[in-house]
């Protein structure tokens, strides 16, 4: 599954647009918690992170091998052994976990696709129930340096009521991620 607007900047400006440990503690990811998968790694910008501060495995997947190639790399030359990278489309063959088999799933900067409620269904399978769903995603009501075209950017209560139909139910409210994005934490009912 291709994103539409889906291209990556140059790495090093792409590692400036987030406040990686910032994100990370707003979800409560730390060593209590156990397997995560990540949808779309891109350059392990927080693939990386999260395996460092998790007890269990970060598997995490893309489309595009080079960029599945890229964040194995990073996570080895970190001396991670808990990346488990995988060229893969879920919306086609699924997370390639066993069903409940995660604490958490990520979904960050995603659901702009075509079609965020089977991105939600996805990551709902593959979360233990009560299990988190992390969504972030580029805000809408301000100007931002990159991310997709304001009119395909999911508002907040959009991706609630998506999550709703994905069989997801609210964790709490959409919270501010400055300068530029928003969270919301889903979870598997």
């Amino acid at each position: 599954m291709k994103l539409r607007e889906s291209g990556m900047p140059p790495s090093d400006y792409w590692e400036t647009r987030f406040d990686v440990p910032r994100i990370l503690d707003a979800f409560g990811f730390d060593a209590r918690t156990g397997d995560v998968a990540e949808l779309g790694c891109g350059y392990g910008t927080f693939t990386v992170p999260l395996a460092r501060r998790i007890g269990g495995i970060v598997h995490t997947l893309d489309i595009d091998p080079a960029m599945v190639d890229l964040t194995a790399q990073r996570a080895a030359g970190a001396g991670l052994t808990n990346v488990h990278a995988e060229t893969r489309d879920a919306l086609t063959d699924g997370f390639g976990r066993p069903t409940g088999s995660c604490d958490a799933a990520l979904l960050f900067n995603i659901l702009h696709a075509e079609e965020p409620v089977a991105l939600l269904r996805a990551a709902r399978e593959v979360v233990r129930p009560g299990g988190l769903v992390a969504v972030i995603h580029w805000r809408s009501d301000i100007a931002t340096p990159r991310g997709p075209s304001l009119d395909i950017r999911p508002r907040p209560e959009q991706i609630a009521a998506w999550a709703v139909a994905a069989g997801l139910g609210p964790g709490g409210d959409a919270f501010l991620l400055p300068p530029w994005h928003f969270g919301l934490k889903l979870r598997r009912i």
